[in-house]
């Protein structure tokens, strides 16, 4: 997904920072545009009882793109199942979208069948639907979609032109949702089985969207419909991208045997740099199956297009705005980190946003696990030293009650930013705890529910941090939630307590809540490393006459830090005069 909202990070790798520090894009929300609802304006809200009674089959969507008025037509055919019975329809759709036009089952509704006050409209059936029927609904609707005032972080439409001047058009409405352009139930586990997309632009424009393109229609007028089909998708990762686009492609042998199509579309005039993006992609991908297990999406394409705004992780379309920038570590981070998310959050999809750093805290950590790939140990720590400075541990990162995609992201309630770097770093540790057999075979069961996955043989997932704790404990043969307990549903990190007596040094743990923290320290004494068991969160060793020691000397652990802290504060006054 796209990067945090972070002023404290400066870390490099896919960072925080270089998200926070993009300028925002040239364009405001029109005068008299209807501010979004709090219904629209926040991802994966409580359910509407009747939504809870159907299940989401299908969608078909025709949306034409009118650049010239900032708007759009649509007509969204969506199919459900009703798992008991319904004389209702209750679906998500942005007001600013108004409807004409509803079908139910081919037959048109009267008007006034349906309302959409506040985002959340819904639809007298005029029948029942009984508990195993299905029924479909075509939604014509259209209008001015709302703007994104500083895409991808405030999600909508970004309207603009290229260097050339030609209409450059994009979607990023992760914080939003859905409903933002299409209507839809806008719910973590609502995604249907199958999206068509039918896309229509202007002439001398190409429109770019999720899984297998299967033609374009060139109409009379010279304005063409890209039709493309996704499999399994990712709700907010339905992205349309519309401009004059050229396009690099190429095949990948898969270590498991299949063949993946990858794309890179970009603007014209970009040639020498986007080859350059393209060769890293399959040095990518075969670090993902490597390290983590088939490509889910072999079976509809890697692909990446270039967007006015700084990326989002559209599932098989990632967006790409970095500018082609460069990073001390030998590839494009945020490539990589969005790339990731076909991993964590399109294949491993967390079932409430509560559980939002099972992306987000996965997605960080494949960038030091990446640079460790490429480059060795002193890499992979010096990335995480980097990601260190920016946690800031206010706020638990799992609450353990459903949360809304605003409610984790923003940073009002402390949570923020530490939903990649804590979360990244409580990986790190977890690994060196249990060791990288136990820490990857969990992983593999969250991600595909399976230690041996090939193509074919797994289906996306939608997962919670209780799950994943247990994967942890089933692979490491070890007992978990008090490491979980402290690092996530505690708000401060642990704290590690030396004393010296004489010739001899005992190390206490003192974490919030004082829970139990058994956490094994490692000191380095001399030439000597010497592992502490903790197991009562105390140990003691015996200090050599004169001896020098270093404690967690490969910074192993994420503990509280007083020189971080004190960085902390320091920058943070820095920042305010």
């Amino acid at each position: 997904m796209k990067e945090a909202r972070i002023r404290t990070s400066p870390f490099l790798a896919a960072s925080a920072l270089a998200l926070a520090t993009a300028p925002a894009a040239a364009q405001t929300i029109k005068p008299g545009e209807p501010p979004l609802t709090a219904q629209t304006s926040s991802s994966g809200g409580p359910l509407d009882p009747v939504q809870k009674l159907v299940r989401f089959q299908s969608a078909d969507l025709r949306i034409e793109v009118l650049p010239d008025s900032q708007s759009i037509k649509g007509v969204g055919t969506l199919r459900f199942a009703a798992t008991a019975p319904i004389r209702t329809l209750v679906i998500d759709l942005d007001r600013n979208l108004p409807v004409s036009a509803i079908a139910i089952d081919g037959r048109p509704l009267r008007s006034g069948a349906w309302s959409n006050p506040e985002g959340r409209m819904t639809i007298q059936l005029g029948k029942t639907v009984r508990a195993g029927g299905t029924v479909t609904a075509a939604i014509t609707y259209g209008g001015t979609p709302h703007v994104a005032v500083r895409a991808p972080w405030d999600g909508g439409f970004v309207w603009t032109k290229t260097p050339q001047g030609q209409p450059w058009v994009a979607t990023a409405v992760q914080m939003e949702g859905c409903d933002l352009f299409w209507p839809c139930i806008d719910y973590p586990t609502y995604e249907p089985d199958f999206i068509d997309l039918h896309i229509t632009v202007p002439k001398g424009l190409k429109a770019i969207s999720n899984g297998v393109l299967k033609g374009t229609d060139t109409l009379a007028d010279g304005r063409s419909t890209w039709n493309w089909h996704v499999t399994n998708p990712t709700l907010y990762g339905i992205a349309l991208n519309v401009g004059p686009y050229e396009v690099i492609s190429g095949d990948y042998k898969s270590r498991f045997g299949n063949t993946i199509p990858m794309f890179y579309w970009y603007l014209p005039g970009e040639e020498r740099q986007a080859k350059g993006l393209f060769a890293e992609f399959a040095p990518t991908l075969d670090f993902f199956e490597t390290m983590i297990g088939p490509y889910p999406f072999g079976d509809q394409k890697l692909g990446v297009v270039e967007t006015p705004h700084k990326g989002m992780e559209h599932m098989t379309v990632n967006a790409y705005g970095n500018k082609y920038a460069k990073t001390p570590w030998g590839y494009d981070d945020l490539f990589q980190h969005e790339f990731a998310h076909e991993w964590f959050a399109n294949q491993l999809t967390a079932g409430n946003w509560d559980d939002f750093w099972l992306h987000e805290g996965t997605g960080t950590y494949m960038q030091p696990l990446y640079a460790e790939w490429r480059g060795g140990k002193g890499d992979y720590t010096a990335m995480l030293l980097q990601e260190r400075i920016g946690i800031r541990a206010r706020s638990a990162i799992v609450s353990g009650k459903p949360q809304s995609a605003e409610d984790v992201y923003e940073d009002r309630n402390g949570r923020g930013g530490d939903i990649y770097t804590k979360g990244s770093w409580t990986l790190h540790t977890l690994r060196n705890l249990i060791g990288d057999k136990a820490f990857f075979d969990g992983l593999r069961l969250a991600i595909y529910g399976r230690t041996d996955p090939r193509p074919g043989n797994f289906k996306p997932l939608y997962r919670s941090t209780p799950e994943f704790i247990a994967f942890m404990e089933q692979t490491s043969g070890r007992k978990l939630q008090w490491f979980f307990d402290v690092y996530l549903y505690e708000a401060a990190l642990p704290e590690l307590l030396t004393e010296q007596t004489g010739d001899r040094l005992t190390l206490r743990w003192k974490a919030p809540g004082d829970r139990p923290f058994p956490m094994p320290v490692e000191v380095q004494l001399g030439d000597r490393l010497v592992t502490l068991a903790m197991r009562d969160g105390s140990d003691t060793i015996d200090l050599p006459a004169g001896a020098h020691y270093v404690v967690d000397p490969w910074s192993k652990i994420l503990k509280r830090s007083a020189d971080i802290d004190a960085f902390q504060a320091w920058r943070a006054a820095q920042t305010s005069r």
